[in-house]
């Protein structure tokens, strides 16, 4: 893939995550005025996501940096203007989360109750319900990351 299409792609990537973003910001009663925020910390975690992906970090590692950065970025914009960091970073989160995975489970779920055992059947579920758990797992780990390092009342060594 050349850096043109990379670039094409990544910005089709960040436009798209920026709707649910705006989307869920509006569900959980966000300022009118942090919705933009919301857009771009939302674009931001999955550009960067997609980034990292392309260069052949796994979807796990690649989450919980992209929930680290909008997590930092939340902070930030917190600090800037009087508000709450997660009224930035939760529907920014909301864009990375593994519904396919978590889908794909399910149905394998459903599948071995219907038709009995099989062992690609417990595969597809055991794969891809592990690897919605982390993706969920990084997604808090990366939310709480500011918190964890910047607000601790002892060192962290």
């Amino acid at each position: 893939m050349d850096s043109s299409s990379l670039l094409l792609a990544l910005l089709n990537d960040m436009f798209f995550a920026s709707i649910p973003a705006v989307g869920f910001a509006l569900v959980f009663n966000v300022p009118q005025k942090a919705l933009k925020y919301c857009a771009i910390g939302g674009a931001l975690g999955h550009g960067c996501r997609f980034l990292l992906m392309h260069y052949g970090v796994p979807i796990e590692w690649a989450t919980l940096c992209a929930a680290t950065l909008v997590g930092m970025i939340g902070v930030h914009w917190s600090h800037r203007f009087l508000a709450h960091p997660k009224v930035f970073t939760v529907a920014a989160m909301i864009p990375m989360v593994p519904g396919v995975f978590a889908f794909k489970a399910m149905i394998a779920i459903v599948e071995i109750n219907h038709k009995g055992y099989n062992p690609q059947l417990l595969a597809a579920l055991m794969d891809n319900g592990v690897k919605a758990v982390f993706i969920v797992a990084a997604l808090a780990i990366g939310l709480a990351m500011p918190g964890l390092l910047f607000y601790r009342r002892r060192p962290v060594v």
